[in-house]
Order: C-alpha cells, then sequence, then structure tokens
C-alpha cells in the first residue's frame, strides 16, 4: 500500500489514496502504521477517497475520512484537511481536482473550502480553510447536560467552570478555571493559563480527555494570550495524545478568546510546531484558519 507522510505544521498524518488504493479496515491500520517506533509513524491515518453522494451533491470530488493514533475516527482535523488539499492537487488524484480553487472536501463537519496558494514549483504551499461556524450550545458539542449541575452555567452558551476538586493542576500555571467548550465538528475544552508551559499536559489531558462531562471525548487546550492578536496554546488531542498543532483546536481557541472578551477576531496562534492565522469572521460568523501543508516522504506498508 502506497502511502505518503504529510504534515501541518507539525501535526502529521499517513495518508493513503483511497481513489486507487480503498483500505478494508482503516481503524486497525492507523492503530499499526502510527506507532513511532514499529509503523511510519505519525498522529493518525488519513483516507483521500471519493466523495460519496452526499458530499457530490455539495460539489466535493474529494472525501477525507481521518482516524487517530487509537483506531478512533475523527470528524476533522484543521492541519489535517490542508494537507488533504495539497494531496489531492499535487497528485492529481480524481479528474476536475485541479479545477477546483477553493477545492471542496467532505469531512465529517460536511463540505469545506479550501483556498489554496501554488508555489514556484506549482504545488500546493499554503491553505485557507473555511471551517464554518463554531457549534456552542453544550448538547451539540456534545457536553452532558445532566452533569452541568456540577459546573457553573454561564449565560455566554459554552463557558462553565470545571468541576471543583479539578483544577489543583493549574495552581502553578494560573488557571482561570472556567473552560471555555465549543465545537467545530469536533469537540474542545479550552482553559485560558498564565504560562502554558507549566502546565502537566501530559497528566492532566487524559483525565479531562476522558471525564463523564464529555461522551464523544473532547481534545483539550491549554491557552496563554500574548496580547490582543496574539495566543500561545498546546494541545492533547482526543485519541493521539500531545501534539505539535491541532487545526480545528486553534480556531476553537480564537472563538473562546473573543468570547470571554481576551482577544480580537483575527489572531495570530503560536503552537509547538508553528503558526497559524486565525479569523473568526463578524460578517457570516465562520472561522478561517491560515497555514501551510508539508509533504515529508512516500513509502510503500505491507499489507495483511
Amino acid at each position: 500500500m502506497r502511502f505518503i507522510k504529510m504534515h501541518g505544521i507539525g501535526n502529521d498524518y499517513v495518508y493513503v489514496n483511497g481513489f486507487a488504493h480503498p483500505v478494508a479496515d482503516p481503524a486497525e491500520v492507523a492503530r499499526k502504521i502510527s506507532d513511532r517506533h514499529f509503523g511510519v509513524g505519525g498522529d493518525g491515518l488519513i483516507l483521500v477517497a471519493p466523495a460519496d453522494e452526499e458530499g457530490r451533491r455539495g460539489g466535493a470530488i474529494v472525501r477525507m475520512r481521518m482516524f487517530n493514533a487509537d483506531g478512533s475516527e475523527a470528524e476533522m482535523c484543521g492541519n489535517g484537511v490542508r494537507c488533504v488539499c495539497k494531496f489531492a492537487y499535487d497528485h492529481n488524484v480524481a479528474p476536475g481536482v485541479r479545477e477546483q480553487n477553493p477545492l471542496l472536501v467532505q469531512t465529517g463537519r460536511g463540505v469545506l473550502r479550501l483556498a489554496y496558494e501554488l508555489d514556484s514549483a506549482g504545488k500546493v504551499s499554503l491553505v485557507t480553510v473555511d471551517m464554518g461556524e463554531p457549534i456552542l450550545a453544550p448538547a451539540e458539542i456534545p457536553v452532558r447536560l445532566p452533569d452541568l449541575s456540577r459546573v457553573v452555567n454561564h449565560p455566554m452558551h459554552g463557558l462553565f467552570t470545571w468541576p471543583a476538586g479539578y483544577g489543583e493542576w493549574g495552581h502553578g500555571a494560573g488557571l482561570d478555571p472556567r473552560m471555555t467548550c465549543i465545537s467545530m465538528g469536533n469537540p474542545h475544552a479550552v482553559f485560558f493559563v498564565q504560562d502554558v508551559q507549566a502546565v502537566p499536559l501530559e497528566a492532566v489531558g487524559p483525565i479531562i480527555e476522558k471525564h463523564n462531562l464529555f461522551p464523544r471525548r473532547i481534545n483539550v487546550h491549554v491557552v496563554q494570550v500574548a496580547r490582543g492578536s496574539e495566543m500561545i496554546m498546546r494541545t492533547w488531542e482526543r485519541g493521539s495524545g500531545i501534539t505539535l498543532a491541532c487545526g480545528t483546536g486553534a480556531a476553537a481557541v480564537c472563538v473562546a478568546g473573543v468570547l470571554t472578551g481576551r482577544s480580537e477576531r483575527k489572531v495570530l496562534i503560536h503552537l509547538p510546531g508553528g503558526d497559524l492565522t486565525l479569523e473568526w469572521r463578524a460578517s457570516d460568523g465562520h472561522v478561517h484558519m491560515t497555514g501551510p501543508a508539508t509533504e515529508v516522504f512516500q513509502g510503500d506498508w505491507p499489507e495483511g
């Protein structure tokens, strides 16, 4: 099975051309191929496949299916979908792909629009993704409504106080115990702190991810505000652990910054793997994310 290793600012995945090579058991392949010691290594597996009937009705030729390193299927990945755009264009996976700009890609969040720029070699280098509108209603994120008696439900949708007794980890980091819960097609919990490096993310990430407040688990982000137009974040990704970047998470952080009065609508976000520009546009309520997509190498994975 031919694969291509790609990354969006360090958020790395193994990509397979599903047009040419359908994968029978992608969850099992994801677990094996993502292993950084015995496999190719990555945060998961992404299939660049033909759009189904629903996707084609939305104008998409390409469909993205994403599987985390633990084999669980996720709805969306902002860094991953930028690389899907690069994969589809650079390798011309299907007729008509190179005629679309913005490229329409079917995801678990629906059909997204990806505007791209080419470098001097005619390859995709920079991609802007229309991530759509953030989802703030607790039941749709989802956050368990019966459990909200344990938190303070603020008038602002999506903003809750983390249950008492779970905030000790943030004492040295200057934690604001209020978390902002947002879905960008996949669920996110954002915590603002004074020092992101002081957070023991490897310890608290899995606890929050699997807390019973979150029926589909959750991605966890700690964020430090540098100024109104600039923030620093670290991420524990659901199903993958600590990652160098999370595009949908950066979109959620942008929205959380605006909702809590900490940031402007357009921000530069520094992640361990690099920088992303996010804008929550007042004109249509959509979040737009701009960042690079990089191909690392190609190879063959033994089947069976």
